[in-house]
């Protein structure tokens, strides 16, 4: 059976989500990846409301469509983060309440909490087709986000860093993060990290010593999102070798970087993006540096069997044009392994 090809309503938000579920099947998807802002999944009328998550399986399967995750970076990113008056414009009014950090800290990994126990109901609420696609996956439910990270701020390190400090992080990582994966575990719910700058696991490197810290947790994995990975000069087929089995989700976005030097390097500069003079972009899928092709090979061989989520980012490119091509580019690309080998016709029995 081919990957679903679903679409992030993350960069989304702006529309209803009966307006995007309908624009989504138009433009070819098979599903939706709810992210839990605008009208798109509340974690809090999940919890309260008894219609609700019947409802929103009834937006979706009257344009066509099916769901496999949600998304709660937002919220996520506060859990573990140094909290600033950035975090103010992203979090839900009642996570940041009076914008004391560690008020704000502590909320936020209630929320967290509370979206596996929505994420519980809304897949429990999912039609037999569905229901059937997730008890193939182990039946657990998926939730991806960011973790934040107490120790992403000292990166490059000067002054020089002090001896365990980023020891110190790592722990801090594990004492906040432990207590959500324990619910999470308990509700049969899996998170995602998103392996990204600004969050606990970046790269390889810092992936392993996330795992190492929490031990290993079930609950906890990772959302592949390989444009995050190739900018940066990490190997993004050799993290699939290496952690395939916690690969939950898998989203398709690409990106660009030079081949010359540049004036704004893999920093940015301080450069907005799509700007002139930058090392890399995001591009619509295809149209960038990455090779999609190694990586549905690599994911075929890990055994990933979930929805290839088309997370469309392109500074240069209507949103439409891109979604469209992005999922005319998914379904071609997509393809099975084979139960034999090409040349088992030549064997001898």
């Amino acid at each position: 059976m081919a990957r679903p090809i679903c679409l992030f309503t993350g960069q989304w938000a702006d529309l209803p989500l009966e307006t995007l579920a309908q624009k989504a099947s138009d433009m070819g998807y098979e599903g939706l990846e709810l992210a839990c802002w605008g009208d798109h999944f509340d974690v809090q009328r999940a919890l309260r409301e008894d219609d609700y998550c019947k409802r929103h399986w009834e937006i979706l399967q009257s344009a066509g469509l099916a769901s496999y995750a949600i998304s709660s970076h937002l919220v996520g990113q506060a859990v573990a983060d140094p909290i600033d008056e950035r975090h103010r414009a992203i979090l839900p009014e009642a996570v940041w309440g009076d914008g004391d950090p560690e008020g704000v800290r502590r909320r936020a990994a209630q929320e967290m909490k509370d979206t596996a126990r929505a994420a519980r109901r809304f897949f429990d609420a999912a039609p037999p087709s569905v229901r059937e696609q997730l008890d193939a996956r182990g039946g657990y439910a998926v939730v991806n986000g960011f973790t934040g990270s107490p120790i992403w701020h000292l990166l490059y390190g000067f002054p020089p860093l002090l001896p365990g400090q980023i020891d110190a992080g790592f722990a801090e990582f594990a004492e906040r993060w432990k207590p959500i994966l324990d619910l999470f575990e308990q509700e049969h719910v899996r998170f995602a990290l998103e392996v990204h700058p600004t969050e606990i696991a970046f790269d390889l490197a810092s992936a392993r010593r996330a795992l190492e810290a929490i031990e290993g947790h079930p609950a906890f994995g990772f959302n592949f999102d390989p444009s995050h990975f190739g900018y940066q000069g990490v190997d993004y087929v050799q993290f699939l070798t290496e952690f395939g089995g916690r690969v939950f989700n898998v989203h398709m976005k690409d990106v660009w970087w030079s081949e010359r030097p540049t004036p704004a390097g893999v920093f940015g500069g301080h450069v907005p993006f799509g700007e002139e003079g930058r090392y890399w972009d995001f591009r619509s899928v295809g149209r960038g540096s990455i090779d999609f092709e190694a990586i549905i090979r690599r994911l075929n061989a890990a055994g990933y069997s979930g929805p290839l989520t088309v997370e469309w980012e392109d500074p240069g490119m209507h949103r439409e044009h891109g979604a469209r091509e992005s999922a005319e580019f998914c379904r071609r690309l997509d393809f099975e392994v084979s139960p034999t080998a090409f040349d088992a016709a030549f064997s001898e029995e």
